[in-house]
């Protein structure tokens, strides 16, 4: 889970526990929902409510699969950038971020003259050349509307991390 900046005095104590039994994520098992339920002893449906809530309301932005491509054999991770017209940005980062290998993809500000990219599109592959034929894909999707790209390969896992509170006690 990712979240936007909390006060977690704000917080129901149902919600605080559905948040730090989901800490390390949820249940992997076929219904999460129902276990977080059993685990804290509510119904399987007031979980989702809750979360459903919480997500509207704003204190968790997304519930998403943060998987380590490294494990799943994915050692090469490219942040392929691009320089796209603005005209076309919208249409064209839509189509990128559509593609089946991307796995975000978000425009950016440039900063003139030090960078000029704009759109911005993960890729991940078992090699280096899978990577640079995937990106390939990209540049032949953007066409002339691209004037330039790269691609900057991950060195290191960073922080895969959602939403932490701390317990009531550590507050005082």
């Amino acid at each position: 889970m990712s979240t936007s900046t909390l006060k977690s005095e704000s917080l129901s104590e149902q919600d605080r526990a559905l948040i730090v039994a989901t800490q390390s994520g949820l249940p992997l098992v076929p219904d999460p929902w129902a276990e977080l339920g059993q685990q804290l002893n509510m119904p399987a449906g007031e979980v989702l409510a809750r979360f459903q809530q919480m997500q509207q309301s704003g204190v968790i932005r997304r519930v998403a699969a943060v998987p380590d491509h490294y494990r799943l054999g994915y050692r090469f991770n490219g942040m392929t950038v691009w320089d796209v017209r603005d005209d076309a940005i919208a249409t064209l980062g839509e189509k990128v971020g559509g593609l089946p290998f991307v796995s975000h993809c978000y425009q950016r500000p440039r900063h003139l003259p030090y960078w000029s990219y704009n759109l911005f599109a993960m890729v991940h592959g078992t090699s280096k050349d899978e990577v640079e034929h995937k990106a390939g894909q990209i540049r032949d999707l953007l066409g002339d509307a691209c004037s330039g790209h790269t691609i900057l390969y991950s060195s290191a896992i960073l922080k895969k991390t959602g939403l932490r509170l701390r317990k009531q006690a550590d507050k005082q």
